[in-house]
């Protein structure tokens, strides 16, 4: 019951961070919405940082979920790897709103709180090193050139988020297809080996 029990305050809080904002989150309204007392929000989380933080690993629990999910469709083939990240990470801005915001809600307060910068540092490095690997792997098949798989991560990475935040922003500006088209056109341009 424990493990459902915060699950449903978790997701009741990324609700909340949707509709009010970080700055009109309070753990009464996150109790109401979860259906439990204070008193058991309390239980699980110390304070409104502790519950945020937690907000941020369920949504990247769910990315991560979607993203191997989708890569284990598209076989071993790095060029398909990398499509299926996009891709996954395309359609969830659209899909889900909700993810993309907490994110900002998160960078918002993670500014101001050295401890919120860790979190975001530590989640991003792993991410680096995840699609490192996978760049990495392009690599040694002969399908990318050689780069520093962790710079070229980087770059997938302030790709992939700067065109999810406009889906979140402006989700007619365009489509999950075209989006997720016109980003592995310019990433597999980056990672293109040279023609001899």
């Amino acid at each position: 019951m424990a493990p459902l029990r915060r699950e449903q305050i978790v997701r009741a809080t990324i609700r909340r961070l949707a509709r009010d904002g970080y700055s009109g989150l309070t753990l009464k309204r996150v109790a109401r919405e979860a259906r439990v007392s204070q008193g058991i929000l309390h239980y699980y989380f110390a304070d409104k940082r502790a519950i945020l933080v937690a907000a941020l690993e369920a949504v990247m629990a769910d990315l991560d979920r979607r993203v191997t999910a989708a890569q284990a469709r598209g076989g071993r083939d790095p060029r398909a790897r990398l499509h299926a990240l996009i891709g996954a990470c395309l359609a969830l801005a659209a899909e889900e709103r909700e993810f993309w915001i907490v994110f900002v809600e998160f960078w918002g307060e993670m500014m101001h709180d050295r401890r919120l910068r860790a979190v975001n540092a530590e989640l991003y490095a792993r991410m680096r090193r995840a699609i490192g690997a996978l760049v990495a792997g392009g690599m040694r098949d002969g399908r990318f050139r050689r780069v520093d798989p962790l710079q070229a991560a980087a770059v997938i990475l302030g790709l992939v988020d700067g065109v999810s935040l406009q889906l979140t922003f402006d989700p007619g500006a365009f489509s999950v297809a075209a989006a997720t088209r016109f980003c592995e056109e310019a990433l597999l341009r980056y990672l293109a080996k040279e023609a001899r």
